[in-house]
C-alpha cells in the first residue's frame, strides 16, 4: 500500500476531487494548510503599506490505495491540478505497512 500527498491550489480541489471519484477513489482526507516553496508568496498592500505574504494558502489531499493504483492517481494529480504557473504543488508517495478498518478489524487493502 502506499500514501499519496498531494499539495495543491484551493481552485484546483473540486477538479481534483471529481477525477478521483471518477476513478473510484472516494476515501480521503483534506486539509487547508499554508507554506511557502518557488513560488515565494506575494506582495499586498493595506492602507498604503505593502507587505510580503509568504505563507499562501493550499489544499493537501491523501489517500493510501493499493500499490498498483499510484500511477494512475498521480496522472490524476498531473492533469487536473496542473495549470502550468509556479505554486501548481507537489505529490509526495509514502510506504504505507498496514491499515485497519477500527469498526471491522480488516487489514492490508480489505481495510481501505
Amino acid at each position: 500500500m502506499k500514501k499519496i500527498e498531494a499539495i495543491i491550489r484551493p481552485s484546483k480541489l473540486e477538479d481534483v476531487k471529481e477525477a478521483l471519484n471518477q476513478f473510484g477513489i472516494h476515501g480521503m482526507t483534506v486539509t487547508p494548510v499554508t507554506g511557502c516553496g518557488m513560488q515565494k508568496g506575494h506582495k499586498q498592500f493595506y492602507r498604503g503599506s505593502e507587505y510580503s505574504l509568504n505563507l499562501l494558502h493550499k489544499i493537501k489531499i491523501e489517500i493510501v490505495v493499493e500499490d498498483e493504483r499510484v500511477e494512475d492517481i498521480i496522472r490524476i494529480f498531473e492533469n487536473t491540478a496542473k495549470t502550468g504557473e509556479v505554486g501548481d504543488g507537489k505529490i509526495f508517495i509514502y510506504d504505507v505497512i498496514d491499515a485497519i478498518r477500527i469498526r471491522t478489524g480488516e487489514r492490508g487493502n480489505l481495510a481501505l
